[in-house]
C-alpha cells in the first residue's frame, strides 16, 4: 500500500480499498464466509499470491477475520468484520454506478455467484409499499442459482436454491435489459428472455423490486 500522504477519509479509503482485487474479495465475503479455495474459484484470474496478499492486508486493516471451523470440517474460513459490513451500501452504490454502462458481457467476462447476488442486492428498490409480502424467488442463470426472499420492506438476496420458491426464473444476459426497464415483464416472457415456473403473477412484483437503469447520454 502506498499512502497518499493526506489526512482525508477518501484518501484513507482509497489506500485500503484501491488495491487490485480488494473490492471483489470484499464483495464475495459480504455474500457469505469463504474458504481460501472458495475465494480463488469465485475470482477467476486472480493470482494466488495476490489473493493471499489482499486477505492479509484486509485482515490487518480490520475488514476480514479468519475463523477455524470445528467438527469434521476443520477448514479455515474468511469472513467480513462489522467494519467491512458497513461498506455494503458503498459497494452497492458503486455496483449500480458501474452497471449503468453495462449491457452485455464483454468477451471473456463471466458471471459468478457472488457477482449475481451483489448485483441484485444493489438493484433493490426500497419502496416497501410496492413489494409483494412474503414472496420467494429462485433465479437461475446458466449453472448459477440464487434466491430472493421478500417480506414487506425486508428483501434478502442469497446464494443457492430456495427450498420452496413461489416462482422460479431461468434467464440469461437479457436480465440486464429487464433490470434497466428497457424490456417489460410481458415482453421478457414473450421473447423468451425469461422462462418461468410457478406463480407467474409474482413476476411483475419481482421486476418492480429490482431496477438499475442504463446511463443517460
Amino acid at each position: 500500500m502506498r499512502p497518499y500522504g493526506q489526512f482525508c477519509g477518501l484518501a484513507r479509503a482509497a489506500e485500503i480499498l484501491g488495491q487490485r482485487w480488494a473490492l471483489l474479495v470484499l464483495r464475495d465475503l459480504l455474500v457469505g464466509p469463504r474458504r481460501y479455495s472458495d475465494l480463488a474459484a469465485g475470482l477467476p484470474g486472480i493470482p494466488s499470491n495476490v489473493l493471499a496478499a489482499r486477505l492479509k492486508e484486509l485482515e490487518q486493516d480490520g475488514l476480514v477475520a479468519r475463523e477455524a471451523r470445528s467438527g469434521a470440517d476443520r477448514s479455515v474460513v474468511y469472513l467480513p468484520t462489522r467494519r467491512a459490513e458497513a461498506l455494503v451500501p458503498v459497494l452497492d452504490a458503486l455496483g449500480r454506478w458501474g452497471a449503468a454502462d453495462m449491457r452485455v458481457p464483454r468477451e471473456g467476462e463471466v458471471v459468478t455467484e457472488a457477482a449475481l447476488v451483489s448485483s441484485l442486492r444493489s438493484a433493490i428498490q426500497r419502496d416497501a409499499r410496492r413489494l409483494r409480502p412474503r414472496s420467494t424467488y429462485q433465479v437461475t442463470i446458466a449453472d448459477l442459482t440464487i434466491h430472493v426472499a421478500i417480506d414487506g420492506d425486508d428483501v434478502r438476496v442469497a446464494p443457492g436454491p430456495h427450498p420452496d420458491p413461489d416462482l422460479v426464473i431461468a434467464t440469461g444476459p437479457g436480465l440486464r435489459d429487464l433490470l434497466a426497464g428497457a424490456v417489460g415483464p410481458e415482453q421478457a416472457i414473450a421473447e423468451g428472455i425469461v422462462e418461468l415456473s410457478g406463480d407467474q403473477t409474482a413476476f411483475g412484483d419481482f421486476v418492480a423490486t429490482f431496477h438499475v437503469p442504463y446511463a443517460s447520454t
